[in-house]
């Protein structure tokens, strides 16, 4: 999980200064460079993740139509202009079953500290857009148990399901409150049905699998984001079958997290030989975050290694049973804008 901040970008590609006369010398890597510029002005950033979505969608669907797509932030993508009134995006909306946000209430410039009311605000003109017909999950960074209590009556009260994360490495279960808000011994078959979650996907506490299992066994949330691995092993379909009872009875699901705007040198399709422009669709180190890189998500490899085949990341979820997925750096587009 990398959490992004809210960002407006113009994007002034002014072509015709560009341009070069027939008799003008320039060297080649000018050349190239002004070529970079041109293509990168005819890439619609925006309309490439909303692309890359949408496939995923498609892809998860066609072989469980039950499986949840949830992407986390980026949340301007749900209209085609990006503005909280413009048009609907209805194609990516309906590929999807909710969207995660973070940092609506709490944690937007610092943990534990309310999110400036602008920047609220400007977040949920978005949400309120889509909470009539998608579930809107928000994880807020706050520890006091005052603000804890705070976030999640103003994300109730907006409409909202919501987590207190107590810890942004999300390598805890909070022990407050002691029962999740909302707590239900209903069988949730569904996204739209769930009244709180539980966002636990690193899991560098736990020593085993089963240590990890019983830990999560033992709670009652309604809807469970974890990771397919615990260091580098993968958790299994009969192991992943295991989490999808809460501890009072109830059926619950469980959704794995997948960044799909950045590679992670420590997963399992990550090359020793890879770095920056090898393969080209790696553009940049993560300055905030060592190990990920920004990728040019519109790129066929890259899609190939997420998603639409049998040796995709997406399908390794299938196999294990998950119930649906939660992608990360939806928001990666605001980096390629800048």
């Amino acid at each position: 999980m990398k959490t992004r901040k809210k960002l407006l970008f113009a994007l002034p590609m002014l072509l015709s200064i560009l341009s070069c006369s027939k008799t003008e010398k320039v060297s080649l890597s000018q050349s190239e460079k002004l070529a970079q510029a041109r293509v990168q002005a005819a890439i619609d950033y925006r309309a490439e993740m909303r692309n890359f979505v949408i496939g995923i969608s498609q892809y998860a669907k066609a072989q469980n139509p039950q499986f949840a797509i949830i992407p986390q932030n980026g949340i301007e993508l749900i209209t085609t202009n990006g503005e909280a009134d413009g048009t609907l995006a209805q194609t990516y909306i309906n590929a999807i079953d909710g969207v995660g946000q973070e940092d609506l209430f709490y944690g937007y410039d610092s943990d534990n500290v309310p999110t400036p009311s602008d920047d609220n605000l400007y977040l949920r003109e978005f949400l309120n857009r889509i909470k009539t017909t998608k579930k809107v999950l928000v994880t807020d960074y706050c520890s006091s148990k005052t603000n804890m209590d705070k976030s999640y009556s103003s994300n109730n009260t907006n409409g909202y399901v919501s987590f207190a994360a107590d810890h942004r490495e999300l390598n805890n279960i909070p022990s407050y409150p002691a029962t999740p808000y909302g707590v239900n011994s209903n069988n949730i078959t569904s996204l739209s049905l769930a009244k709180n979650f539980l966002y636990l996907i690193n899991p560098e506490n736990y020593s085993t699998k089963t240590q990890f299992i019983n830990a999560v066994k033992a709670t009652n949330y309604d809807v469970i984001l974890m990771d397919l691995f615990l260091g580098s092993t993968e958790f299994t379909a009969a192991e992943i079958d295991q989490l999808k009872t809460k501890a009072n009875g109830g059926k619950r699901l469980v959704i794995c997290y997948m960044s799909i705007g950045e590679a992670e040198d420590y997963r399992y399709y990550w090359k020793s030989t890879w770095k920056v422009g090898s393969p080209s669709f790696i553009v940049a180190e993560n300055p905030d975050w060592p190990g990920n890189y920004k990728v040019q998500y519109w790129n066929a490899d890259w899609k190939n290694i997420i998603s639409g085949n049998d040796t995709s990341y997406a399908k390794k979820l299938l196999n294990s049973h998950f119930d649906g997925v939660y992608l990360d750096i939806i928001d990666g587009f605001e980096y390629f804008e800048n």
